[in-house]
């Protein structure tokens, strides 16, 4: 039997780390503990099945000394039957030892991908700002799957152990001259695979990142291929990737030379301690010390000695990764929400839409303050709209409102309540949001675009909220119409036509605010008028927060704020405003001319 298939692989995501790490292994117990019949029957099947391992060669040496040397047919027949009973029992404890461990492992996993994922959707917004999605891409993904494979190579470690001590016991009961003997090739085996490790490691390491790259660069190049084009970067883009594939070319050459020089050194040593077994163990047969059916028993057993040996060196480097994985996943699941509910949340009738920021403060990091004592009040009905500079806080204000964020100073009410006191679910339902950048979700067809997260709502309603934005229409003509469903993002549909379901999905369940951020920027002039009329009868009744950079959208606007160096620094109507000649006439004068330059074909000068 050849041992090249237990040659550890590299293949690290993680240096270094703790072979065994309490904190990691607590909580896994947890997850594992209502599986503990399936993971005992696993744990069961497998001794069983390794002691039958380790009594094949004492069979086959009872065969040749018992009954051939006698030449007792009786015995051998015999001697097959036992053969295929142990066949029956190896195919029936492997079986088992293997769909029962791989289902604990993946019952375990699914259960913490679970847990991932809703602890994700409760976490604030604050972390995304602070983490980057590909991090936390990695956590679900990459280190789930690392700690994946922990529980089948926990129990294969204790049934490789078994399996050596067992190996072991056999042949010092055997014959311990010839054990010792076999055992003498043990010390070069180790220190040879622990010196490839140290070399290998480095080299799949390699062959990781090289890959990255490459995988980077051709991401980056398919993605960006109308720039490229339109630059003429071809050439360019070529070199740098023919760069990049050619480190990845050199790793995994250089890889391969470590990994051809493994197999080939432990095969001689596994054939250095079968000449030895052969040569003295050979020797005492001849001289009548010995039965033939040891030697023959050594033999076997030193194939089924190195095996384990090997699996356990392999096997150290998967528990180290295993365990660092656990510590990353428990560590992002260890982190609280800055945003939690009140556990005496109110949840009251359906809101009126009174606004109030009273002495409001904000930062992202302590010391960079972003908002600092604003005041505002916007009436229930009124159009609020937020104008100024880039930066200046204007997307933090409706942050806020729809605390998507806590303020670290003054207080957000809506109809008099704190919005941390009343329920997250209830605010949610009561303010119905238009983002700039529509996000529709792939594998739902419109209507759940549209529904979301408002499951009650009837399909009446669906194509009652998409007519009364004028999306219904375009709908309509869709191959299944609100049935289609959308690829990734809604790519199958224009960005008018993703904005205008954005638009149903906000309006559908009957919020009390509604509030718009720069929700037109991107569409066409056609689509943004038919909009505007639109939302002339849908903003009746409701009050609106309104943020636009084309300040002649919000002119209309009951109150208009101008948003400048975190506070609030010029309020009123659009001709109280103008009449100030402050910031805001300033930027509205810019804003227009650009506006001018653009219908008449020049380009706009203004930022």
């Amino acid at each position: 039997m050849s041992i090249a298939r237990h040659i550890p692989q590299i293949d690290l995501d993680e240096e270094g780390g703790r072979l065994y790490d309490h904190q990691v292994a607590v909580r896994l117990g947890a997850y594992l503990r209502p599986h503990w019949r399936s993971a005992i029957l696993a744990f069961l099947a497998m001794m069983a099945y390794t002691g039958t391992v380790i009594a094949l060669p004492l069979i086959i040496k009872t065969i040749i000394d018992s009954f051939i040397a006698k030449n007792d047919l009786y015995g051998l027949n015999l001697m097959v039957g036992l053969f295929v009973l142990i066949a029956l029992v190896q195919l029936v404890t492997q079986y088992l030892h293997q769909r029962q461990l791989a289902a604990v492992g993946q019952k375990v996993i699914y259960s913490l991908r679970l847990d991932l994922f809703k602890h994700l959707q409760r976490l604030s917004m604050s972390f995304f700002d602070r983490h980057e999605v590909g991090s936390v891409m990695s956590r679900v993904q990459n280190d789930v799957r690392q700690l994946q494979g922990l529980l089948s190579i926990v129990v294969q470690s204790l049934a490789d152990v078994l399996s050596l001590a067992g190996i072991v016991a056999v042949m010092v009961w055997m014959d311990p001259g010839l054990a010792i003997l076999t055992m003498l090739v043990l010390p070069p085996l180790v220190l040879i695979v622990l010196t490839w490790q140290r070399y290998a490691r480095a080299s799949f390491l390699r062959v990781r990142r090289s890959m990255a790259d490459v995988n980077s660069g051709l991401q980056e190049n398919i993605a960006g291929v109308r720039v490229v084009q339109s630059l003429n970067r071809e050439q360019n883009n070529l070199r740098r990737f023919d760069a990049s594939n050619h480190e990845n070319l050199d790793a995994n050459l250089q890889a391969v030379r470590y990994s051809a020089v493994l197999s080939p050194s432990v095969e001689v040593l596994v054939a250095t301690a079968l000449a030895m077994v052969v040569f003295f163990g050979g020797s005492m047969v001849l001289h009548g010390t010995l039965e033939a059916g040891v030697v023959v028993a050594f033999a076997l057993y030193i194939q089924r000695f190195f095996e384990p040996v090997l699996s356990l060196t392999g096997q150290y480097a998967s528990i180290q990764r295993a365990m660092v994985a656990g510590a990353r996943i428990f560590e992002m699941l260890d982190i609280k929400p800055d945003v939690v509910e009140n556990p005496n949340a109110v949840v009251g009738p359906r809101l009126r839409g009174e606004i109030r920021f009273e002495g409001v403060g904000f930062h992202y990091a302590p010391g960079s303050p972003v908002l600092k004592d604003v005041n505002l009040r916007v009436g229930a009905g009124e159009t609020l709209a937020l104008v100024g500079p880039t930066g200046a806080g204007k997307t933090t204000v409706i942050s806020l409102l729809m605390r998507m964020y806590d303020v670290t100073e003054g207080r957000i009410t809506v109809d008099g309540h704190d919005v941390r006191d009343v329920s997250l679910d209830w605010l949610s339902n009561q303010v119905g949001a238009v983002t700039q950048e529509p996000y529709l979700f792939s594998g739902m067809n419109v209507a759940e675009n549209i529904r979301f997260n408002h499951l009650d709502v009837t399909d009446e309603q669906v194509e009652s909220a998409a007519r009364a934005v004028g999306a219904h229409d375009f709908i309509s003509r869709l191959e299944r119409g609100y049935e289609t469903v959308l690829r990734e993002r809604g790519s199958n549909l224009s960005m008018g036509q993703r904005q205008l379901l954005s638009f149903a999905r906000a309006l559908v369940a009957d919020p009390s605010i509604l509030i718009l951020d720069e929700a037109t920027a991107n569409i066409d002039s056609h689509t943004e008028a038919r909009i505007q009329r639109a939302l002339e009868e849908l903003l009746e009744g409701r009050t609106a927060v309104v943020i636009a950079h084309r300040l002649s959208t919000v002119r209309n606007a009951n109150r208009i704020a101008v948003v400048s160096d975190g506070g609030i620094q010029e309020e009123g109507t659009h001709s109280q405003l103008m009449d100030l000649g402050g910031l805001y006439a300033r930027l509205y004068s810019y804003n227009t001319a650009g506006e001018s330059n653009m219908r008449d074909g020049e380009p706009s000068r203004v930022a």
